[in-house]
């Protein structure tokens, strides 16, 4: 098979998907919301069951909720009535997903969590399905065919009920106002929780041990510094402590380059004046995106205690992905 028809069969199955995942958009009514309230006014966790690719599927929704506030727990439809069902309490509401609605692991539970005063969202794509009629709201993928070559495997189907389970949970989040510092809180180890909970004061190398210099200074004398603290770059202050500049290792390679002999030349010659400056207060994701989102990255900048402050020391971008919980 030639690498255009491998390429097409891949574009059918994108395309097939996203077509579905459009008209499921556009099907989208107040059953949703319905959904989105049941598990919005319970103070209970959401236990979500299923078998097979519906339980993978299951599985992600579940650390999609808990992430974003919603506490929930996957329930392995099987494994239920051997005794898992101990799990669910009297008022956890329950997501049930089966893209047939006839699954019978799946079904089973129906009046056993009825019984335990469950209120019960289904997500299939059979309205007339067992699991549906039964069922307090339905959220129906929709799904007609897969997207596969057979047009068997889970494929479309899976992708749709892991969107529903996406659209729960964003529409949870603003309900529940879940801001940055909520998702913080639930993401400490991440890079993302570490960009929201940690300040650049957390990681930043300090005064003392950066390498600062006055204006006149020799280019000679600035690498000694450098090489004593070495941070690749050294931060060129006046009397009073005021930065003046930054000389960076692409500094010192630019004056090599300029200048022949670079005996007599001072510091002032080569920084970097008014540099770009991060502040102590300021959030590793803002002093990241202040670094990043340019087209010339910055790897090291000078931190301030303030804006127009002093001098209190230096942020590589190393240290903000390498930062550790303080």
């Amino acid at each position: 098979m030639s690498d255009q028809k491998i390429i097409e069969a891949g574009k059918h199955v994108l395309k097939a998907e996203a077509d579905a995942l459009r008209v499921m958009e556009a099907s989208l009514d107040e059953s949703f919301a319905k959904a989105v309230e049941i598990l919005y006014a319970s103070d209970r966790k959401v236990v979500i069951s299923g078998v097979g690719k519906s339980g993978l599927i299951g599985q992600k929704i579940v650390a999609t909720l808990c992430s974003t506030g919603t506490p929930a727990i996957f329930l392995h439809s099987a494994d239920a009535v051997h005794g898992d069902l101990g799990i669910c309490q009297p008022g956890d509401p329950v997501v049930l997903i089966s893209k047939s609605g006839t699954t019978a692991e799946t079904v089973r539970l129906l009046p056993i969590l009825q019984r335990m005063g469950a209120k019960i969202i289904a997500i299939v794509a059979n309205r007339n399905s067992p699991l549906a009629e039964k069922a307090d709201v339905v959220l129906d993928i929709g799904v007609k065919s897969e997207a596969d070559p057979l047009g068997i495997v889970p494929t479309t189907s899976t992708t749709l009920t892991l969107a529903m389970g996406d659209a729960l949970a964003a529409a949870l989040m603003l309900k529940r106002s879940f801001g940055e510092k909520d998702f913080a809180k639930f993401h400490p180890a991440g890079q993302l929780g570490r960009n929201l909970l940690l300040t650049v004061n957390d990681v930043m190398r300090p005064r003392e041990k950066v390498a600062v210099v006055a204006a006149e200074t020799s280019v000679r004398d600035t690498v000694i510094a450098m090489t004593e603290c070495p941070h690749g770059a050294a931060c060129v202050t006046d009397a009073a402590g005021n930065l003046l500049g930054i000389i960076t290792d692409g500094d010192l390679r630019r004056a090599l380059h300029k200048h022949e002999n670079l005996n007599g030349i001072s510091a002032q010659e080569i920084m970097t004046k008014n540099p770009i400056c991060a502040f102590a207060s300021m959030s590793l994701g803002e002093a990241a995106r202040i670094m990043e989102d340019r087209p010339s990255q910055i790897s090291v900048l000078p931190v301030l205690d303030a804006p127009g402050g002093n001098l209190v020391g230096l942020l590589r971008i190393h240290d903000i992905y390498q930062a550790g919980l303080v």
